[in-house]
């Protein structure tokens, strides 16, 4: 691979441009998500990582992909604050479950780089 030689720097974001993050979001909602679905009456069915992902979370802000999906299973809850603790109580609880859940599977699984990612670096 060649570059131009002037070129002096450059920034890459790792969440999805280096790295193939979106398979560990989408563990990471399913982990919260299905917490709370199993405590809704009537039961509601699981939160699918491929679908519900696609359609209701990917490639929107934290709480607003919460709100979509929960609304499309009928579900409210209230906003809360930002410093609400991980929980399934609001909103703002409910996206640090998620964060903290995505952290948990990003330990154990790890993350793979995009195909070419790692030759564009080095030859930086």
């Amino acid at each position: 691979m060649r570059l131009s030689p002037a070129l002096a720097a450059g920034i890459f974001d790792l969440d999805g441009v280096l790295t193939r993050t979106a398979r560990v979001h989408a563990a990471a909602w399913k982990q919260v998500f299905d917490a709370l679905l199993a405590r809704q009456q009537p039961p509601q069915p699981p939160f699918d990582a491929a679908r519900d992902y696609l359609e209701h979370v990917d490639g929107k802000p934290r709480l607003d992909g919460a709100r979509d999906f929960l609304a499309a299973r009928g579900i409210a809850l209230p906003q809360g604050d930002e410093g609400d603790a991980p929980g399934l109580q609001t909103l703002h609880a409910l996206g640090a479950s998620k964060n903290q859940a995505f952290h948990e599977v990003l330990a154990r699984d790890g993350v793979e780089a995009h195909p070419g990612a790692a030759a564009l670096l080095r030859a930086l």
